[in-house]
């Protein structure tokens, strides 16, 4: 999805109310619906009863969006206040006609118009299952001040207790530039409206937006078009991602879907392969193996039911033997897309077995974990592959890989995603949060689904997973990264609001890939 400035945002607005005819207080009304509808889904998730949604609003337009969703909570049946941050005699246009509305509807509301007000609260709190920032919007520039400054502070402590849902972009971080002068908000979720601000995918902002939602607040597709890109960027978004889901015919089989073909595993780490084969067996695809070593068979099969396990011959170590490339170099290619690499180990045989795949595999493969490492400073030789591949490093990897430092990759994750997708000829999946996806000739795909509780062994060998039987479905590598990334990170956001950050595992996860199927095709 396309990124835009404030200045494009606020022309695209512009044009939707003077050229389009619909009103400034119809986007604020949809604006605040699609803040309601997150708000309702995520206290689905989290399994509130009777949940009490705690709403503060500024005095400008971000304010008049939380206005108009606690109209549109409280008609949901939610338990709804709203806390102005300043004087209800302060606030204008269409946020003052929303205001009155919300009154009419008995939405009860009070004013704190002092920093001294906020820090009172503060002492006193109140508790909430959700609390909504809408105290600054992109209109704001320069730290906050005032009794802006209390409502921020107010957010951040009681947020150990509460799910934080932000109004367009957390309050206090600029829009533009995703840099903060002073207090701002972090929030679990940003419900951005019509398209998301460019500083949401940067660096600097990621600690403050967590997940982003655009919400359609019916600007004209073909204003957007015209709107010219300021950054070589986008957004993976849920829209870019369900038109490569249709609707399956209704007299297809499992064939119709591909056979994927999974590589790794090795004599105590069994857990790896056994992940990446659960995960694949979720991505929709229509049959699964799992070549593994001899001695690890059992334990894989035992772990993955639907997947169809092959134990072949393995080192003394325990890892996979080059001597299965006998038998399989001619069978590799019967598959429609092959993952290598969890669980693999950095044995010798290892190295060897990826360079053969590399030069014998003629259908996709993804190359993940061990088959990573083992090619140390040889990215060269992923550009000279018979094949299409998709690489997913964690910067460690990334660093091994193109022998960067990785402090350095961190400092530039976008650059370095770039330079990896030119040296490798690869779509690379440069993991860790805001995930990036490149390939040479795109532009470059930032994912911010995902939280802090998918850092977790296990975590990458479900995306793994995923990504190869999305491919094996026929999706072109870039568009089965870029559906992999979102999907998986979407399936850990769900899994931390039902159970917490910090008790999720890669497990989890898996679990609950199919509900995020679901926002992507209704069957």
């Amino acid at each position: 999805m396309k990124l835009v400035g404030t200045d494009q945002m606020r022309d695209l607005d512009r044009r939707t109310i003077e050229e389009s005819n619909v009103s400034g207080e119809t986007l604020m009304d949809r604006a605040g619906q699609g803040v309601a509808d997150v708000a309702r889904r995520m206290s689905e998730i989290a399994g509130f009863t009777n949940p009490f949604v705690l709403l503060i609003a500024g005095r400008g337009n971000n304010g008049g969006d939380a206005f108009t969703a606690a109209r549109h909570l409280k008609e949901m049946g939610f338990d709804v206040e709203v806390w102005l941050a300043g004087a209800a005699n302060e606030v204008r246009g269409d946020a003052l006609k929303h205001l009155s509305k919300m009154k009419t509807a008995k939405v009860p509301f009070y004013e704190l118009p002092t920093k001294e007000d906020w820090d009172e609260t503060l002492r006193n709190p109140v508790g909430a299952d959700v609390l909504i920032d809408g105290v600054l919007g992109t209109g704001s520039s320069g730290p906050a001040r005032g009794p802006a400054v209390g409502a921020i502070q107010y957010i951040n402590a009681r947020s150990r207790d509460s799910l934080v849902i932000a109004i367009d972009i957390p309050s206090g971080l600029d829009a533009d530039t995703g840099k903060a002068e002073g207090e701002v908000v972090r929030a679990d979720v940003t419900v951005t409206m019509g398209l998301p601000k460019r500083g949401l995918v940067e660096p600097a902002a990621l600690e403050y937006v967590g997940s982003v939602e655009v919400v359609d607040i019916g600007i004209p597709p073909d204003y957007v078009e015209q709107v010219p890109p300021e950054d070589d960027r986008e957004l993976v978004y849920l829209t870019d991602i369900k038109p490569l889901f249709p609707r399956r015919k209704r007299a297809s089989h499992k064939g119709d879907y591909g056979h994927v073909l999974l590589i790794g595993g090795a004599r105590g780490y069994a857990g790896a392969i056994a992940m990446a084969a659960r995960a694949a067996v979720r991505s929709g695809v229509g049959l699964v193996h799992a070549l593994v070593p001899e001695s690890i068979a059992g334990v894989v099969a035992g772990a993955s039911l639907e997947a169809m396990v092959v134990g072949a011959r393995e080192t003394e170590s325990g890892s996979l033997s080059i001597e299965l490339w006998k038998e399989w170099k001619e069978r590799i290619n019967k598959f429609d897309a092959v993952l290598l690499g969890p669980g693999l180990t950095r044995h010798g045989d290892s190295l060897a077995l990826v360079k053969e795949i590399l030069q014998g595999c003629e259908v996709p493969l993804a190359l993940d974990a061990d088959a990573l490492s083992v090619l140390e400073g040889q990215a060269g030789l992923l550009a000279k592959a018979g094949c299409s591949i998709v690489i997913t490093p964690h910067p460690g990897e990334l660093s091994r890989l193109i022998a960067k430092d990785s402090a350095a990759i961190q400092a530039d994750r976008c650059g370095a995603a770039r330079a990896a997708a030119q040296a490798t000829g690869a779509v690379v999946v440069l993991k860790g949060a805001g995930t990036i996806v490149a390939e040479k000739g795109r532009v470059l795909g930032i994912n911010l689904t995902g939280n802090p509780g998918m850092a977790k062994g296990g975590s990458g060998d479900v995306l793994a997973g995923l990504l190869a039987g999305l491919l094996a479905q026929g999706l072109p590598p870039y568009d089965a990264a870029r559906a992999a990334v979102y999907i998986h990170g979407h399936a850990g956001d769900m899994a931390a609001w039902r159970k917490s950050q910090a008790g999720i595992n890669a497990g989890d996860l898996i679990e609950e890939i199919p509900y995020v199927f679901r926002d992507l095709a209704l069957r």
